[in-house]
């Protein structure tokens, strides 16, 4: 059902034809009437019809100072005018302004629902050509320019040096000279998340209730591409399930691309919704001098959409009216943390102290606000709280509870004083990562020593074998052991074998070779030149020895 707003300043006229014509079996709503132009603007303002029909001839504003209004700030409504002027003057103007159907009066109720039945038409075909699936799939897999895209999506992610810039967009016939720059990011909401996000219910398109996350991207980037080209801001494109468009101006002036490219954004969201009923949010980063810096400006847009959560869907996020900016922002980032937990992990003191020293390091390098040193600040203790939890440390005894440790944030009275402290939370948890660790490798080489003494009969035994029993790998198990035990473990597994033998050969009459298959030689020949080897002597030699003694 699309909305209808009717004009005319005849009451009668109003009236008639709000009774002679069925609305809705025309697929129309009339959402509201007026009786001159001005009150008509208003109202198209707050109820963004589908199909404006009004008459020329009224006080305050006439139709088609309304229709040139309409043209202008509301491109996608269609309009109707009514005249009593058959002159080509009109008709001119009328076409001018791409009015959708010019009738005459006098009329009746059957002349506008024909006239009605041709706009729905046109609306409908319209919406079907947004929303052909198959139509969509197949320029989907025969337009996208995927080098292009892929170079343009190196932009967002790494710095790259200029002279390689200008290089590649040569090769892929890219304009992207400028002096300012400003990325956008529209984000698509799918699922139970776009159902409940959709104001008003409406009607469900059927690429809102389609899975096919790329088809739906592409659908929206037709939209934005052609809005992109048709204001000659620069490009659009799919990045990671999302669509960028990257805004490029020739000026140097960031506000005036700024403004540009938000008035252009609101028409994109307005006709996403119109033609495809699809929910999205678009961020904006800020404005950037070069495309080098593209990549601060993507992450910014990606900040702006995060923002959803308490702005809401369905709008524009500008990153610079939710969050103050600073020239270089300090972060910690996921090498910063993996460097940290290494050295918790594996590192001595000093090394622990010298990380700790790097990072605070970068707060003086940094010009930042007392808000994100304080963020800084608490993601460092998340990193350390999270690796003393990994090590199954006592938090309660390390640190007291995770309450108390950031509440000491606030009782440290500079940077200095704060990486004190930091720095001795950071060495405590490193020695008693490093105790834990000595400790798991005990057991881990008495379970491997308990394991051998019971099987060391077993002529087959072997570093797998025990690996198996105790599920390590070989590599692991053999620097453990040894670093525990100063032996390898096959020289440990000899000890042991010798060890028995040398018992036999004191306390039986058994035989070398009986001796040998019980502590684990297959060849008879081999155990006695392994036990000569150990001992110094052959097992005659020992057993004669003893019995002496």
């Amino acid at each position: 059902m699309y909305k209808l707003l009717l004009v005319d300043d005849e009451i009668d006229v109003r009236e008639g034809l709000l009774q002679e014509i069925d609305w809705a079996a025309h697929g129309f709503e009339v959402v509201a009437t007026a009786e001159n132009g001005r009150e008509a603007s208003e109202l198209v303002e707050r109820l963004i019809p589908d199909v404006v029909l009004t008459d020329i001839s009224m006080p305050f504003m006439d139709g088609l100072a309304l229709s040139e209004w309409i043209r202008r700030e509301y491109p996608n409504t269609r309009i109707v005018l009514l005249s009593g002027f058959d002159e080509f003057e009109y008709a001119q103007r009328a076409i001018k302004l791409e009015v959708d159907e010019y009738v005459l009066k006098p009329f009746d109720g059957a002349q506008i629902a024909a006239t009605l039945a041709k706009v729905k038409a046109r609306i409908d075909a319209e919406i079907a050509r947004r929303e052909d699936m198959e139509l969509l799939r197949e320029h989907y897999r025969t337009s996208l320019p995927v080098l292009r895209e892929t170079f343009l999506a190196s932009l967002l992610s790494r710095k790259l040096p200029g002279s390689q810039i200008a290089e590649k967009a040569r090769t892929y016939g890219l304009q992207l000279a400028g002096s300012g720059y400003l990325v956008s990011v529209i984000s698509l909401q799918t699922g139970q998340e776009a159902a409940s996000a959709k104001p008003g219910g409406g009607r469900m398109s059927s690429l809102l209730a389609s899975d096919d996350l790329d088809l739906q991207l592409f659908a929206v980037l037709n939209i934005a591409e052609e809005l992109w080209n048709k204001q000659g801001l620069g490009r659009a494109f799919i990045h990671q399930d999302h669509i960028v468009l990257l805004s490029i101006s020739a000026e140097a002036d960031h506000e005036a691309l700024l403004r540009a490219t938000l008035a252009v954004l609101q028409d994109t969201i307005d006709q996403i919704e119109r033609f495809l009923q699809l929910p999205v949010t678009v961020g904006v980063g800020e404005p950037v001098s070069g495309l080098a810096e593209l990549k601060r400006g993507y992450e910014g847009a990606l900040q702006a959409i995060d923002y959803r959560v308490l702005e809401g869907s369905n709008r524009i996020i500008y990153i610079g009216d939710v969050e103050r900016r600073f020239v270089n922002r300090l972060r910690f980032d996921e090498l910063k943390e993996q460097e940290l937990v290494r050295s918790l992990k594996l590192g001595t003191g000093d090394e622990v102290r010298q990380v700790v020293h790097e990072l605070f390091e970068e707060i003086a390098r940094t010009e930042t606000s007392y808000k994100d040193y304080q963020v800084y600040v608490i993601e460092l203790l998340t990193a350390v709280l999270k690796a003393a939890k990994d090590a199954d440390a006592d938090l309660e005894g390390l640190f007291g509870g995770s309450g108390k440790i950031f509440a000491e944030i606030e009782k440290q009275g500079s940077i200095e004083a704060t990486r004190e402290w930091f720095g001795n939370l950071c060495v405590k948890l490193a020695q008693t990562i490093s105790s834990s660790r000595q400790h798991s490798y005990r057991q881990l080489v008495q379970q491997a020593i308990d394991f051998t003494r019971a099987n060391y009969a077993d002529s087959n035994i072997s570093v797998n074998q025990v690996c198996g029993h105790l599920h390590i790998s070989a590599g692991y198990f053999s620097s453990v052991f040894k670093k525990e035990t100063k032996l390898t473990f096959v020289a440990y597994l000899m000890n042991i074998r010798m060890e028995a033998a040398k018992e036999l050969l004191r306390a039986t009459d058994l035989k070398a070779f009986e001796i040998a298959e019980r502590v684990g030689f297959s060849d008879p020949n081999y155990f006695s030149f392994c036990f000569k080897k150990q001992v110094g002597i052959s097992p005659k030699e020992y057993r004669n020895r003893s019995q002496e003694e």
